[in-house]
């Protein structure tokens, strides 16, 4: 992706500045004139005895199901909002130190992405916990833009844009013209939600539970959302709910097909919803130009055929669906004359 040289920026945003997409799965932070620095799962280990953050990201992730009784690992964002504001403050902090190498973002700004469906306190929490981290100023951008803007889509020309963002916590359906969301729909069912889903499948047909990170590994193995070649069967390990001890068992890529559906069929019923409140002037755009896919959950095999099926319109996966949003939001800060239309400015303490 091509950005504009630094020369011809405002001289308000220095070099340091930062772009962050602050995920319910992964948060990824990009530096300006250095690329993607960072991309870790929005995890924190605590100690529950004293609240000390033990570890954040890769290393908290590979705690989870496995810590002792005083250490707990959390994920701080809930369904694409924060749920626990100190520690996702902590949290970014951490990862700004690990890109700049400095202990706070010393003075530059970030632009921060967030799902267009959150309330203005929901809003505010993600200003505040960036300013806690050190910033001097906090933009906010919408996750469905800044995944249009990454994705490459032509954000502000006349002509109609739609873009579908499955991340972990959300989906981000929206359709988009002259650097605007013309309409959209924000669904807290995503990837986490597909996960969960194979948990109860796997409970309730096999009495034995499984963790979610066993869950994603089964869905990225064999999970598909419409019928297609690929690997059929898988074997995967839990706990027997009877007896108590570990045993394994098969599962088909039917079988689990038919676990996800609901989820799926819910993130089918919001891109029809959007679409239904599309003006009829931007309608055709979206025929010929079909509607892009971004985020995790469009690596799901099979969801741009079930969605085509569902709605009849063409539908594409972007070059990079898991880098899309932060693409975005970086361009904005590396265009941000050009396109500071598309973000608003943060809460200040």
């Amino acid at each position: 992706m091509a950005f504009t040289p630094m020369s011809l920026l405002g001289g308000d945003f220095l070099g340091g500045d930062l772009a962050v997409d602050l995920g319910t799965a992964n948060t990824l932070v990009y530096a300006r004139g250095r690329g993607i620095m960072l991309n870790e799962p929005s995890v924190v280990a605590i100690d529950t005895t004293t609240r000390a953050v033990v570890a954040v990201g890769t290393e908290a992730k590979q705690m989870i199901g496995r810590t002792p009784g005083h250490i707990k690992a959390v994920r701080p964002l809930q369904d694409g909002v924060i749920a626990d504001y100190d520690i996702t403050a902590e949290m970014l902090r951490y990862f700004v130190r690990k890109v700049t190498g400095r202990r706070t973002f010393a003075g530059p700004r970030v632009v921060i992405c967030v799902p267009s469906g959150i309330t203005s306190v929901e809003q505010r929490a993600v200003s505040e916990s960036a300013y806690a981290a050190g910033a001097r100023r906090v933009h906010i951008i919408s996750e469905p833009m800044a995944a249009a803007i990454g994705a490459g889509l032509p954000v502000s020309q006349a002509s109609g844009s739609m873009i579908i963002d499955i991340g972990g916590g959300t989906t981000e359906v929206a359709i988009i013209a002259l650097a605007g969301i013309v309409a959209s729909t924000s669904l807290r069912v995503a990837g986490d939600a597909l996960d969960r889903a194979i948990v109860d499948h796997i409970r309730a047909e096999f009495s034995m539970l499984i963790g979610e990170r066993t869950a994603e590994e089964l869905k990225i193995s064999i999970g598909s959302a419409f019928p297609i070649s690929g690997p059929v069967r898988a074997e995967i390990r839990g706990r027997d709910l009877a007896s108590g001890l570990p045993r394994n068992v098969v599962v088909s890529a039917d079988e689990l097909r038919r676990a996800m559906t609901q989820p799926i069929n819910r993130i089918v019923a919001a891109a029809r919803a959007t679409l239904d409140r599309c003006p009829p002037e931007l309608s055709g755009d979206l025929v010929s130009r079909g509607i892009v896919l971004t985020g995790g959950g469009a690596l799901l095999r099979g969801l741009d055929a079930r969605l085509h099926h569902d709605l009849g319109i063409p539908v594409l996966v972007a070059d990079r669906p898991l880098d899309s949003v932060v693409l975005g939001t970086a361009t904005v800060v590396e265009q941000f004359d050009s396109l500071h239309k598309v973000v608003v400015d943060g809460h200040r303490r």
